[in-house]
């Protein structure tokens, strides 16, 4: 069988000219600001202006661009590396939400390919509807528009697949110095969420809980001094927490050496290479830190891919939704909860 293996991820400019346009899909998607389009997209206008001269800036710090795109990539390359002794042929193709390559143009190359099979599998290990959730649906209604009618298998989430718990795991324990175990804080960063999101049964909160749960689980330090916190928030709504830059700032002001894990992200981005690596790194030695480490993200660590490869593999000859975890009721938001 030939299968066809879409990787979803959010995607970032890929010039300083891009910026404001990608900002625009960001918050023109339904999934980010719940209004109907009349509202929503001069809504998206207006904060995509607003917000691009900082934007930019942090773009500026990365090179001009994001570099999200050519780290996908890497992951594609070595999926399919790792998938070539299969007895079925997979072929990895990439779709980002808010940049390029968009579902439009991959959906042509998938077509060209002709699988038996289609796997959907969203580079972000925790599932939220605003995430996952968005990609998901935006290439289903692709292939609906494009009469694409391939049998096609949906990976929703892996928060606690043990491969990945171990491929950071792994990374976090090559960061802690046992010695100086009582003056460090491991603090685990996730993107953070709007609250009403969570409280409208979405299960992304819960499940990163799970990922930090399993992870400290793995790691067996006794006395290790973790929390779980949330990062890059924006807008005036009230979001979940606590705020990543609060914990960096209460820590740093006890002297604590603070390492950081970017527990909901498995590439390197702006969330990681300028908010956690300069913004937040210069709060903390403002603060008082005594040091600050920043653990990498998976990326094509070979723990992770295996992860993702397990995925694929059960996703292949299992039902239409596979996942590491299995969502309470409470989370409608959930795509196994709502097909139930």
């Amino acid at each position: 069988m030939k299968k066809a293996v879409i990787l979803f991820n959010l995607g970032g400019p890929d010039s300083l000219d891009a910026v404001e346009p990608f900002l625009f899909n960001l918050f023109n998607d339904p999934a980010i600001i719940n209004l109907p389009t009349l509202f929503r997209y001069p809504l998206a206008k207006f904060i995509s202006k607003k917000r691009a001269p900082v934007a930019k800036a942090i773009y500026a710090e990365m090179g001009g661009k994001s570099p999200i795109l050519e780290e996908t990539q890497l992951q594609a390359n070595a999926i399919e590396k790792n998938l070539q002794d299969e007895k079925d042929e997979y072929k990895c193709f990439i779709v980002m939400r808010c940049w390029n390559p968009r579902a439009t143009e991959t959906i042509k190359k998938v077509k060209k390919f002709n699988p038996d099979q289609i796997i959907l599998l969203p580079l972000y290990p925790q599932f939220s509807d605003a995430t996952s959730g968005s990609s998901i649906n935006e290439w289903l209604h692709t292939c609906k528009k494009e009469k694409l009618k391939t049998e096609t298998k949906i990976i929703c989430c892996y928060p606690t697949e043990k491969d990945f718990i171990l491929s950071y795991a792994n990374l976090i324990k090559d960061k802690i110095n046992l010695e100086k175990l009582d003056k460090i804080t491991l603090i685990f960063s996730a993107h953070g969420l709007p609250e009403n999101k969570i409280k409208n049964g979405d299960p992304y909160q819960w499940q990163v809980e799970q990922t930090v749960k399993e992870l400290v689980k793995r790691l067996s330090i006794k006395n290790l001094n973790y929390i779980l916190s949330y990062q890059s928030r924006v807008g005036p709504l009230k979001w979940i927490g606590p705020s990543t830059e609060t914990i960096i700032k209460n820590e740093a002001k006890k002297q604590k050496i603070l390492i950081i894990v970017p527990v909901a992200f498995v590439s390197e981005h702006s969330e990681t290479l300028v908010e956690l690596d300069i913004e937040y790194k210069k709060l903390a030695e403002t603060n008082g830190s005594k040091e600050y480490i920043r653990v990498p993200a998976v990326t094509v660590n070979q723990d992770f891919i295996n992860s993702l490869k397990t995925s694929i593999l059960k996703a292949g000859s299992g039902e239409k939704f596979t996942s590491s975890i299995k969502c309470f009721e409470k989370f409608k938001k959930c795509p196994r909860i709502q097909t139930l």
